[in-house]
């Protein structure tokens, strides 16, 4: 039986590892060019997870997790953090180079022409319809990742105790970190044995990629 893990281990390895930097800089770079809207989140989901799956949905999360607890920008911590899973400090250059660069180049070409437009009704109205399709996408991630990471009560009471202080009580972000954080800390934290040893909390089945989207 371990030998058999053992063997299926060392056999994935490699399999990751031959991911190339030239092909996890192309996915970054489509990622970037095509994630309109601040949408960045379910296009990094849909190439990663479902299209090339480079990881699953338990490691797409933790590397999210992670990156929002960050300074800087989703897209870009996200970036670094699974193209170092992927392909160690090369891939996270590579994956933060490719998102980056598509942006950077667009972001000045319609800074400049956006000046001369700001006025015509048809460019608002269809940067209102980007604005709008953003969120569709974000809503259809947290759907998707959600109903395999809300399993108990305490998921849920914790995610309208954030919701209610940022959203209703429009309480500062840090604040609330600052203060849910610890919270969820001591929620999650494995419990211990009275001898001390680690007693590991109940988890979900691992999630299976054949067949999933």
């Amino acid at each position: 039986m371990s030998e058999a893990a053992g063997t299926g281990v060392a056999q994935a390895a490699p399999a990751r590892a031959q991911v190339g930097l030239f092909s996890l800089f192309k996915i970054f770079l489509t990622i970037g060019a095509i994630s309109f809207g601040g949408g960045v989140v379910a296009y990094l989901r849909e190439y990663i997870v479902s299209g090339q799956r480079w990881m699953d949905d338990d490691e797409f999360l933790d590397s999210l997790e992670i990156g929002q607890t960050l300074p800087g920008l989703i897209a870009v911590n996200l970036s670094v953090i699974i193209g170092d899973r992927i392909r160690g400090a090369a891939g996270a250059f590579a994956a933060a180079v490719g998102i980056l660069l598509p942006g950077t180049v667009v972001v000045m070409t319609a800074g400049i022409l956006y000046m001369g437009n700001r006025q015509n009704p048809a460019v608002n109205h269809f940067l209102g319809g980007v604005a709008a399709a953003a969120v569709g996408l974000l809503t259809a991630v947290a759907l998707q990742l959600g109903h395999k990471q809300l399993v108990h009560l305490r998921d849920f009471l914790i995610v309208m105790a954030t919701f209610i202080a940022i959203s209703l009580l429009h309480q500062s972000l840090i604040m609330v970190i600052l203060v849910v954080g610890p919270i969820a800390v001591l929620l999650y934290h494995p419990q211990t044995h009275k001898g001390g040893a680690p007693r590991p909390m109940r988890t979900r089945e691992p999630i299976r990629l054949a067949g999933h989207r």
